[in-house]
This record gives structure tokens, sequence and C-alpha cells, in this order.
């Protein structure tokens, strides 16, 4: 089997020759160790093996958010790029980029709202490839209401189906191109610090279902035009997590995930795709939920004491219907010595493939993201790949 095909077979749940083992975010395509940007880790030469690693001998799967085109003229049908679904407020929004002594990028967004002005602040260093959030764009109530005033953008019409067709190209019969979708969950508790999403949520329910639907207009219309225009692939649907516990329970989860997630997850089957939930944390009180949903995977699926259910269990009562992925922790992967590290493969492999089952991809649940990659995380990462290929 090649990997494209090993891939394929695990999301129908057919039989494959060996479990997948994929590497997350790292994929072997992305990681452009000759791009001089000053934000790009992955120039530095502890990259270079795992990197290799990764194209070489892993289930490649490629994460691509889809972006819309729009006509800039009637006359000319001249036509830009409308942004990612992931971004729905941009067209409201004005941004300023700016570099503090560090060095490193702050990006301000302003919208203005009535008599507010509505502000977020980022910043991404250097040597850290994430994207901290110093100032969220909602502190209060008042400032959802007046966001709440506004028109929201209209959905686009036509995806940009260049993305993922050009990566699919470049990968062949390496892996695959997964879609990347948050939902509209996840839009409306990032515009809040997580304490403010959580008494908004809470106390506010009518005024967070408004902005759980004006997202959700866009998004559903999005999923629905991208499935059509790319039917067949995988989707990984983000968010959910923000509804799970500590933060709400279960009768919010249905009232903020499942009945805003249903309609872009049977867009997508519609097309013959494969949806794939991502939920970082507690799962227990919520799996079934997730699996009234019909979704075909589920991620990462973290062990305790992260999480609060092992894999063992998952895939005894839902690993029918959903293709695994998981379940091996970050921090242990970057921190613990290999031979312990074998120890934790070996449980999720076992676990994950036990019994009857749809299928298991051996994945970490994140992965570094700082410029220098310490030799015991590639060692680590060794050892995935190594243990698949027994």
């Amino acid at each position: 089997m090649n990997r494209r095909e090993r891939l394929m077979a695990t999301l129908r749940g057919e039989p494959v020759d060996r479990p997948a083992v994929s590497f997350y975010e790292l994929n072997g395509l992305d990681e452009d160790y000759d791009n001089p940007d000053p934000f790009n880790i992955y120039t530095a030469p502890s990259w270079r093996e795992l990197i290799a690693l990764t194209r070489d001998h892993t289930d490649r799967i490629v994460m691509r958010k889809v972006p819309f085109v729009v006509e800039k003229g009637a006359a000319n049908k001249e036509k830009q790029m409308a942004g990612v679904p992931s971004d729905p407020l941009a067209g409201l929004s004005k941004e300023a980029i700016s570099f503090d002594a560090n060095g490193s990028r702050i990006v301000t967004r302003t919208i203005n709202a009535g008599n507010r002005t509505l502000t977020s602040r980022t910043r991404q260093d250097r040597d850290v490839n994430t994207i901290w959030t110093l100032e969220h764009l909602l502190k209060d109530v008042d400032d959802l209401k007046a966001l709440l005033q506004l028109d929201f953008p209209a959905p686009a019409a036509e995806p940009d189906v260049s993305v993922v067709l050009d990566a699919e190209a470049a990968l062949g019969d390496a892996g695959i191109v997964m879609i990347d979708t948050p939902d509209p969950l996840c839009l409306a508790a990032a515009l809040f610090d997580m304490a403010t999403y959580t008494v908004v949520a809470t106390l506010e329910p009518a005024l967070f279902h408004e902005l759980l639907s004006r997202f959700a207009a866009i998004l559903h219309s999005n999923t629905r035009a991208i499935a059509k225009a790319l039917p067949g692939r995988l989707w990984r649907i983000y968010g959910p997590e923000y509804a799970s516990p500590p933060y709400q329970g279960p009768a919010a989860f249905r009232d903020y995930v499942v009945r805003y997630d249903q309609p872009m997850v049977d867009a997508i089957q519609q097309q013959g795709g494969f949806v794939r939930i991502h939920s970082h944390g507690n799962l227990k009180l919520i799996l079934d939920d997730i699996a009234s949903m019909g979704v075909d995977g589920l991620d990462p699926i973290e062990p305790p004491s992260q999480g609060d259910v092992e894999l063992s269990y998952v895939r005894q009562k839902y690993g029918e219907q959903m293709v695994l992925f998981g379940n091996l922790e970050a921090t242990d992967l970057e921190n613990m010595p290999t031979d312990q590290f074998a120890e934790k493969i070996k449980t999720a492999i076992e676990q994950g493939t036990a019994g009857q089952g749809r299928g298991f991809v051996l994945m970490p649940s994140a992965c570094p993201y700082g410029r220098k990659l310490l030799p015991l995380a590639l060692a680590n990462y060794k050892k995935m790949v190594e243990m698949v290929l027994i």
C-alpha cells in the first residue's frame, strides 16, 4: 500500500497493511528550511532531519484552509482573494502591523462599532511558531452588543480549490490533504478571553446564540460550497473543546456545538467527505454527543491527565464509527526518555487497534514550536516511525 491508499482505506474502514502514522502539523511539505523569513523556525539546522523523516516515512496529512474569490468588477471579471473561512470579520476590520523591541510582530485590529472601537492585538515571536493573543476583541457584553449591530460579511460563492489541488499534486501518493475549518463556537469564543467567554456563554445565552448564528450563516454556506467543489476529502472541524468540561457541560455542548456543527458535518458527508472532530482535553462526558453527529474521526484523544479517558475506552465504545487519531501527548514527545516513550507508543498502538474498529492513526497531540528542536524530541519522533514499521 502507498501512503495515500493507506490513509484513504483507514478513513473508509477498510483493512490496511499497518497503522498509519502522522506527525500532525508537520507534513514535510510546508516546513521550508530555505525560506529566509525571520519568523520561519524551520531554517534552524536541528529541524532538517525531522523534516526529511516526515516527508519520506510518515503518512502525510497536509492541512489547508480554503479561501474564496470575489469579482472585483463585473466587466473584466477580475478576481481577488476574499479570505479564508477562519476570519469572517476581516472585511469589518482594519489591521496595522508593528514590531516591538525584540523584533516580535504585533498585529493590531480595530473594528468601529457605533461609538465603540473594538481592538485586538496579537504577538508572534521570531523563535516561536505560534501567535499569542495580547488583547481580545470583545471585553464585555456591551462590546458584544455593539458588534452585533454591524452587518457581517455575506458568504462568498466561489472557493479557490487550487490550494488543495496544488498540495495534492505535490504530495502524489505520499499522503492526503485535509481541509481545515473552525466551527461557529471557535469563532465566537475566541473573540473573548476564556473567563469572559464562559461567563457570557453561560449568563447571556440569547446574545451568544445570536453571535453563533451570524458565524454559522457564513460557515455553513462556505462548507457547502467547498464540499461540493472538493468532494471526498477529509476535513478537520476545530472549536468544540470550548464547550467541553470543565468550561461547559454536556448540555452546553449540545447547544453550542452539535446544533451548529451538524449542518457542516452533513454538508461534507453528502459530498462523500469525511469529518474529523478536533477536541483537546476532557472527552468522556461529551463522547455520546460527538458520536451523535455521525462524524468519521476524532483527535487527539489525550490520555489522562491531559484528558479524562483512555484510548481503549474510546475504541471499545465508538471505534466502529470513528477513526481514532492519537493519542501521544506532545509534552511526552518532547520530554520523556525514549525508552519510556516507546512504551507510550506501544500502548497507543495496542489500544487504538484492539478488537473491532474503523481505523487508527498514530499521532501526537501537537508538535514542537520552538526554533531549536531538541535531540530527544527527534529521537522520539524516530521511535514512532520505527515502531509502526516493525
